[in-house]
């Protein structure tokens, strides 16, 4: 369950970081607010995984899931270059987080 919690709180970082750019170029108050949220459930979530998990390694997963999600979503959201490269290094990031799951 505590891997659970953990992949919610990436998936929160990586809203949380999304907002902030959308609020930041938008300036609406409603954009500020959904970028709290995210990263309010986020450390919220991580604080969770952490009662069972390793430190190290949820914070590793943690990072490297709001790391990897934030670039895929600057591709996709807000015209950040589709380069190979990145994808290549995203997939590095991925399955070095995975390797940290099939080890813990």
């Amino acid at each position: 369950m505590a891997w659970i919690w953990l992949i919610f709180a990436g998936l929160c970082e990586m809203s949380g970081v999304t907002f902030m750019n959308w609020a930041i170029h938008r300036r609406t108050w409603w954009l500020w607010t959904l970028m709290v949220i995210g990263f309010t459930f986020s450390f919220g979530a991580l604080d969770i995984a952490l009662q069972t998990l390793p430190m190290g390694t949820a914070y590793a997963v943690w990072t490297g899931i709001g790391a990897a999600g934030g670039v895929l979503t600057g591709m996709l959201f807000f015209g950040e270059s589709k380069d190979w490269r990145k994808l290549l290094w995203v997939a590095v990031i991925l399955i070095a987080v995975i390797g940290l799951k099939l080890i813990s």
